[in-house]
């Protein structure tokens, strides 16, 4: 499913237009983005907890001969699964 498929899922479930689907989306996904850049988790009961999680600095090869590179450390997004 992408986007546009939500988008008219949304809009028929509730009886609305896709111009306000698209919008409440939008919005959903925004706040989720800039509750992760602040730190913050969002928990959405019974789908899944959206938080950040720290990578160590590590080694990294991308073909075998050639030397290792350095990889930075970094954070990252992650999503587990909630309990259905």
């Amino acid at each position: 499913m992408n986007k546009a498929d939500l988008v008219d899922k949304i809009a028929g479930a509730c009886e609305i237009s896709k111009a306000q689907a698209t919008t409440a989306i939008d919005t959903a996904v925004s706040s989720i983005t800039g509750a992760l850049k602040k730190g913050d988790r969002v928990a959405l009961i019974g789908f899944g907890t959206f938080s950040i999680s720290q990578r160590k600095a590590r080694n990294g090869r991308i073909r075998k001969p050639a030397p290792p590179s350095k990889i930075a450390a970094r954070k990252v997004a992650k999503f587990p699964l909630g309990p259905n």
